[in-house]
């Protein structure tokens, strides 16, 4: 018990020591230093919560075409090589194939029933008027003939499915000549950005043989967590800068955001579109999208007057003409060149937002003293 008390003694003596290292210090300027300071009264500013995700330039799957065969055939000739600009209609490959044949065949065997049979009804009407023949007879060669005329519908849509125009089917009727051969042509006007086919090669309809994008716009994809799924929306502001393109900022809005969650990744799809009629951007360059919310007014307090002090944020407020206490300050994320403070300041405090490192600087002075 004898030893308790010397000890109580030495805390009482360290107690008011302790509390007097925590009283935040406060520097006095003299006439030189205060001319190399600015004092601000900090106030609302209007910030705007932002979330930075990595993003890449992606086609803009609106305006590519993939483009194929309408029929099974042999590819006998290719015109179209892959980064060619081509236009609406252009010719880009051949096609030989026997089943287009077959169904020319099948066209003028049925254009040529139709004609008989209309040559076989108009007779029968002839011999109607005459007497000659039953009402009944006349009834069925038109009957034949309107199965004739199905039957020639359905191989001219047949003929039209295989990508045959009118005036090719025009031309077909008038010649009674059949043309295997079939060019493949551009659907839109655009670059080909992927070719799949060789000469020789047997294609299926189903084949993706050419793919040409419309690259005077593309769209810049970014993965939104699930956890932040919530945040974003149609129509919000975005920013995106491109790697490759360094100090260049580009504006715009979130034209897509996905309604579900990508079980892979656990993340959300976002799209914005961008112009580029300079063709600058090219799919899959990489980028950073910023995606910004509606700015709301918040306690705001310049970046210039943050001063780093043992690892946290501080900043110098003026309490009389000329002393500054060295405060410690709650803040939130940078806002260009203003951050929120969270704690520490309120509305209408002075603070230095220049000179404050040359005040640090004679505490420090004063302190070594």
């Amino acid at each position: 018990m004898t030893s308790f008390y010397p000890l109580l003694f030495i805390l009482l003596l360290i107690s008011p020591a302790s509390n007097a290292d925590n009283a935040l210090p406060v520097v006095k300027a003299n006439s030189v230093l205060m001319k190399q300071i600015k004092v601000i009264a900090i106030g609302e500013g209007q910030v705007h919560d932002s979330l930075r995700l990595p993003a890449r330039v992606d086609l803009d799957q609106q305006r590519v075409a993939r483009i194929g065969a309408t029929v099974t055939g042999r590819i006998t000739e290719i015109q179209a090589v892959l980064g060619q600009e081509v236009r609406k209609g252009e010719q880009l490959a051949i096609l030989n194939s026997t089943e287009l044949g077959m169904a020319q065949s099948a066209y003028l065997k049925t254009s040529s029933q139709v004609n008989l049979r209309q040559l076989a009804v108009n007779r029968a009407k002839r011999l109607l008027a005459s007497d000659v023949i039953a009402a009944a007879e006349l009834q069925e060669r038109e009957s034949m003939l309107n199965e004739a005329d199905v039957d020639l519908r359905t191989a001219t849509d047949q003929l039209r499915v295989f990508g045959m125009s009118d005036s090719d089917l025009a031309r077909l009727s008038r010649e009674k000549k059949i043309h295997s051969f079939l060019p493949i042509t551009a659907s839109i006007q655009g670059t080909i950005v992927e070719r799949n086919v060789t000469v020789g090669q047997v294609v299926q309809p189903a084949d993706a043989l050419f793919t040409v994008a419309d690259l005077s716009h593309v769209w810049v994809v970014a993965e939104l967590p699930e956890q932040q799924a919530g945040w974003a929306h149609k129509g919000d502001e975005a920013l995106v800068t491109i790697a490759a393109l360094p100090g260049e900022e580009l504006s715009g809005r979130l034209i897509y955001v996905d309604d579900m969650v990508d079980p892979q990744t656990r993340t959300v799809t976002v799209r914005m579109a961008l112009p580029n009629p300079q063709r600058v951007f090219k799919p899959n360059m990489l980028a950073t999208l910023l995606i910004r919310k509606q700015g709301v007014q918040e306690l705001v307090l310049p970046d210039s007057a943050v001063l780093r002090v043992n690892d946290g944020d501080h900043v110098f407020v003026q309490t009389a003409p000329e002393e500054f206490q060295l405060r410690p300050v709650q803040l939130g994320i940078r806002y260009g060149n203003v951050r929120r403070v969270l704690g520490g300041l309120k509305q209408g405090d002075k603070v230095v937002v220049e000179g404050g490192f040359h005040l640090n600087s004679e505490r420090q002075r004063k302190e070594l003293e």
